[in-house]
């Protein structure tokens, strides 16, 4: 087989490689891409009669590297044809069967194409040079793609390079001698506390990437999402990393609906550990591990609270720091309650414009009522309570009739069905009778019927 031959092409592929911090089977494929555009000119050149090469043209030819030898071929698939009327895509029967004395009309022949040295051109060697260029800048950022889709969903160290209208553009990196690219962070992901200065450093959660531009991916990043709490408890508390402690919930408000309340989360936590306080591992001594992810959210304030299987117990926990008296679950379907609180204990409990209780809601998926123990009629809420559950309890009961009486009518629809197939079925006696009436018996019958 012919080739065309590429002095230094080991090395080329190496050096690439380390320039560009690109794997070499990466620098290998735009290559081959980059010498087939090269190709494509050279091959046009070489068909004058041919003035429309379609996107389709060329998808029949390849390149062939040889690295060890230092060269590449062009292959073309070509189907067998008994006139060919395109030498590009086609060969003669004749032709191959010269060589391949089984070859049939409509077969495919792989065959090499490979152009002399001298043919290849100057034109083409300049068309492979400015592909190549391209394709390796698409390889970067097809690689660079693929390592951030890997770590959507992590924690990222960020630096602010500049602002467009409301978002901070800052750079990231995939990791450790990796190059930087560009992420967004939206105003509704920044944080109120936040001071974005140039080349200031924060930690981000990348929250999507998604295919961008010739510049590359587009990523973004946040600093209000619940994922990044996450991170930072699991990075602070070994036990989370251990598996020991689990984070059951977190709930998040990283941007109040009013500017005179200040950012704050709640996060359940729990262990299956007897001798493992679940939330005092998070806080840590004297709230120094606490203390770290306060910091890194610059003085957002943080719940952190025992999960429990237990509805009420949970709920109770959920509304620290107020103290409840007691919680009652008057509506478990609709998952609503009644919280009951001493009097010097709602402000608190509903929280600076009902922060509180709306995280809490949010981090036990129960609606959530705040009500002041001293003035609460437990006569009035127990018939109701009472009243609903009779409500639900004769729900059930109607749908449950409803059920049977469907399924009643099906089965009487059934069995009408079964006795009328048997009475429009003929008895074994008028079949006889019909048979012997016709001359012929049945398993005659049966063969005449059937087609010859």
């Amino acid at each position: 087989m012919s080739m065309v031959t590429l002095p230094g092409l080991q090395d080329m592929i190496d050096n690439i490689s380390r320039e560009r911090n690109l794997p070499k089977h990466a620098v290998q494929a735009a290559l081959r891409e980059a010498l087939l555009k090269g190709y494509e000119r050279y091959r046009r050149t070489h068909r004058p009669d041919v003035t429309n090469f379609d996107d389709e043209y060329f998808n029949n030819f390849e390149v062939e590297l040889d690295v060890e030898d230092e060269g590449f071929r062009v292959l073309a698939t070509k189907t067998i044809v008994e006139a060919v009327s395109n030498p590009d895509h086609q060969i003669a029967l004749a032709e191959v069967q010269e060589v391949a004395a089984e070859a049939q009309l409509g077969d495919t022949v792989v065959l090499d194409v490979t152009p002399d040295q001298g043919e290849f051109g100057r034109m083409a060697a300049i068309q492979t040079k400015q592909v190549l260029a391209q394709k390796l800048r698409d390889q970067q950022r097809k690689l660079v793609q693929e390592e951030f889709q890997e770590l959507e969903g992590t924690v990222l160290q960020a630096k602010v390079l500049r602002f467009e209208r409301q978002s901070v553009i800052m750079a990231v990196s995939s990791g450790f001698g990796q190059p930087e690219v560009e992420a967004e962070l939206p105003k509704r992901d920044q944080l109120p506390n936040d001071n974005y200065r140039a080349n200031a450093t924060f930690k981000v959660y990348l929250k999507k990437v998604s295919e961008g531009s010739h510049r590359g991916p587009q990523l973004l990043v946040s600093r209000a999402d619940a994922g990044l709490v996450v991170d930072l408890f699991a990075t602070e508390v070994p036990e989370i990393e251990d598996e020991i402690v689990r984070i059951v919930a977190v709930a998040r408000e990283a941007n109040p609906p009013s500017r005179s309340v200040g950012p704050r989360t709640k996060i359940a936590v729990d262990t299956l550990e007897r001798d493992v306080d679940p939330v005092g591992a998070c806080i840590g001594a004297r709230g120094s591990r606490i203390q770290v992810v306060v910091n890194e959210l610059r003085g957002e304030k943080i719940d952190v609270i025992r999960w429990s299987p237990d509805p009420a117990t949970y709920i109770a926990n959920a509304l620290s720091p107020a103290r409840v008296d007691e919680v009652r679950l008057i509506n478990p379907e609709e998952r609503q309650a009644h919280v009951l609180v001493p009097e010097d204990q709602l402000s608190l409990a509903i929280g600076k414009e009902g922060q509180n209780v709306r995280l809490a809601a949010r981090l036990t998926g129960w609606k959530i009522d705040i009500k002041d123990t001293a003035k609460y009629d437990y006569e009035a809420e127990t018939r109701k309570m009472e009243a609903l559950a009779e409500e639900r309890r004769l729900a059930r009961e109607a749908a449950l009739a409803e059920e049977a009486e469907a399924a009643n009518t099906d089965e009487d629809l059934l069995e009408a069905e079964a006795t009328e197939d048997l009475a429009d079925a003929p008895s074994e006696a008028s079949t006889a009778e019909s048979a012997t009436n016709d001359g012929f018996g049945t398993e005659a019958q049966e063969a005449l019927q059937r087609p010859q």
